[in-house]
């Protein structure tokens, strides 16, 4: 028995008094028969409790008249420890959501509101500092049911669910619609006008007296769609969606192609050619922000017979749907050794100015720590990404002219004269950028660095490699070769010697001497990154920051943020609750998740989507003008020149 029963009683008389709805309170489980709950919108399990062993609360007789009920439409409220009554009945448990499985101590906690569009949560703060007897389940609802809020197990002892912990949560269920929240433990809850608002939402919407969705996590609600499959496409490399619908791709081997909805065919408009080797090739698309008139689009390759990497605008001729070769602009030549495997990056975004985001790579031999081997210049990033005179391991920002030039908008890292640095430089200090957004609403740009192999640490180079989501709403330096992840120093190991001298100092702004820099000596303060991860958080000095990125092989992809349109007539657009939440996808581990931002912009939530969806490799994603996400899921086979996986690319 909850001694917090009769303040819930009198909490929800009280609700139905100020907001004009009948409360009618009774122990009396005779009243379950079809006569008398017909007169209900809803019914509230306020912190009931029952076991086998101690009986049910109802009979047989009034189970089947509760199912019905639910089923001819009518709402259910289930509080607290509603999740640990009727435990014996399956139906009752797939209706909450969740069984009680066990709690520790009652503490103080932080409970992350994800949805704050639904009735019971829109007046909730993102982080939610409460005291509460923190429920853990026998399973997680996610992907059952839509997930309102969870605990952050990070601010209590005892937890046993995970990472993700639903703790509030809501669904359509078999004609009807459930919604629990496993807090109100304590009297004094049923005090608090946080909780009573969030109380009274669900009780609205069970009873269907307000709107909300309730299926935006729900697995089912999503499905999986291959538009383009198998030998259409191979080592597929980024999309763009025209305002029309089509679907411009890219594949590494210098082919640009067309997905067409309206015939659903696959049209090949323009073949370059291309150099094929390691990570070389044709890397990026974008379509410029007038497309539907200009009809141009920008391309980033490595030209067959040329030395590096090449940034181009062409003409799609409509007339002819084909690539006009002759159309041409080369806007900028970025040179790139090719004698060892590196990386490359290549991936393009736009902002609302006009302005072309380009991310590059560094360019050098990976490794297992920070490639500062100043004896050879292709394991050297100190003369790449730390090198402020140098393009490669950068994300570029410039102004595409008429003309097929380019000029350089303020704002940029350096202005423009600076000695020793390139005034196309936005953001430096990257290894591998991969791949790139822009959200038009925040003015944030968001991409995936792919890090390092190491999978511990060692003092005489420095910390273990790291993965990174990041976000930028500026120009930076993100400290790649020197730092990593929340800005963990490498050390200065001089390869020559196999001596190692102290960590580079990150804050202060890290120091190239190396002499294959031809830039600045002294760098810009590096920023710690947005979030990260290594191969087994097992490895991780410290309690994990990240846990739910998980374990396993490593490749981060960046993706886009979804901005929801009320007014787009779409039957297949995202619903309102994925509102500037961010996409992000992993390579290796086959899935993508959605990031709840705080209000300054950084992680509260990392929450899985389409969570039993197999994805193969994630590799790309963008959400189309019907509201729907566009990814490319490159397969099950990397490595070839061109080879892809004609079987499992699509």
């Amino acid at each position: 028995f909850h001694e917090s029963i009769p303040a819930g009683k009198q909490a929800i008389q009280r609700l139905g008094e100020q907001h004009g709805f009948e409360v009618v309170v009774s122990d009396d489980s005779s009243m379950f028969n079809d006569e008398t709950l017909a007169g209900f919108d809803a019914v509230v399990f306020n912190n009931t409790n029952s076991t086998p062993a101690a009986g049910a609360l109802l009979t047989a007789g009034e189970r089947a008249a509760f199912q019905r009920y639910i089923q001819g439409g009518g709402g259910y409220v289930g509080i607290h420890s509603a999740s640990g009554t009727e435990r014996d009945w399956e139906w009752y448990q797939r209706l909450v959501g969740a069984s009680f499985l066990s709690h520790p101590a009652i503490q103080e906690l932080e409970v992350e509101v994800s949805d704050r569009h639904h009735p019971s949560t829109e007046h909730l703060p993102k982080s939610w500092t409460r005291t509460e007897e923190p429920y853990d389940f026998q399973t997680n609802p996610r992907g059952s049911v839509h997930v309102l809020a969870t605990f952050d197990e990070s601010t209590y002892d005892g937890a046993r669910m995970g990472a993700d912990h639903p703790i509030a949560w809501c669904q359509n269920f078999e004609g009807g619609r459930s919604w629990y929240t496993g807090m109100g433990h304590g009297s004094e809850a049923f005090s608090e006008e946080g909780f009573l608002r969030h109380v009274l939402g669900g009780i609205e919407w069970a009873a269907g007296a307000a709107e909300g969705d309730c299926g935006a996590t729900v697995y089912d609600n999503f499905e999986k769609v291959g538009l383009v499959e198998g030998s259409q496409l191979v080592d597929p490399m980024e999309l763009a969606v025209a305002p029309d619908g089509r679907v411009f791709f890219i594949e590494r081997a210098g082919a640009v192609k067309v997905y067409d909805p309206a015939t659903e065919r696959v049209t090949t408009i323009g073949q370059l050619d291309v150099l094929v080797q390691h990570t070389h090739g044709l890397n990026g698309l974008t379509l410029d922000p007038n497309f539907a008139t200009n009809k141009r689009l920008y391309l980033y390759y490595s030209p067959e017979n040329g030395n590096g990497h090449r940034l181009s605008r062409f003409t799609f001729d409509e007339a002819s749907g084909t690539l006009d070769m002759a159309s041409e602009k080369a806007l900028l030549d970025i040179p790139a050794q090719r004698e060892v495997n590196a990386h490359e990056a290549g991936s393009m975004a736009w902002d609302e100015h006009g302005n072309l985001f380009l991310a590059t790579g560094d360019n050098v031999l990976p490794g297992q720590y920070a490639p500062i081997d100043e004896r050879q210049r292709n394991a050297d990033g100190q003369g790449t990404s730390g090198n402020t005179n140098d393009l490669r391991g950068k994300i570029l920002r410039i102004h595409p002219e008429d003309d097929g030039t380019y000029t350089v908008p303020s704002g940029n890292l350096f202005a423009p004269g600076t000695a020793g640095a390139r005034p196309e430089i936005y953001i430096m200090g990257l290894r591998q950028p991969y791949r790139l957004h822009y959200d038009k609403e925040s003015g944030a740009l968001y991409w995936g660095d792919v890090g390092p192999d190491a999978n511990t640490s060692n003092p005489q180079f420095g910390p273990l490699g790291f993965d990174e989501w990041n976000r930028a709403t500026g120009p930076g330096n993100f400290g790649w070769p020197y730092c990593i992840a929340d800005n963990r120093a490498y050390v200065d190991h001089d390869y020559a010697t196999g001596t190692s001298g102290q960590p580079f100092d990150c804050a202060g702004g890290p120091v190239n001497d190396s002499p294959n820099n031809t830039g600045l000596r002294q760098l810009p303060p590096a920023q710690p990154a947005w979030i990260y991860y290594p191969y087994n958080w097992a490895n991780f000095p410290g309690e994990p920051p990240f846990p739910d990125t998980g374990n396993g092989g490593r490749l981060a992809i960046g993706g886009p943020t979804y901005q929801y349109d009320p007014d787009l007539d779409s039957e297949t657009k995202f619903p309102e609750y994925y509102d500037d939440k961010v996409f992000i996808a992993e390579w290796t581990r086959g899935w993508l998740k959605t990031v709840t931002l705080d209000d300054a912009g950084q992680p509260l939530t990392i929450d899985p989507f389409m969570g039993t969806t197999q994805f193969k490799r994630p590799h790309d994603m963008e959400f189309g003008p019907d509201g729907s996400l566009y990814a490319i899921d490159w397969g099950s086979n990397y490595g070839g020149a061109g080879r892809g996986d004609p079987n499992g690319d699509s």
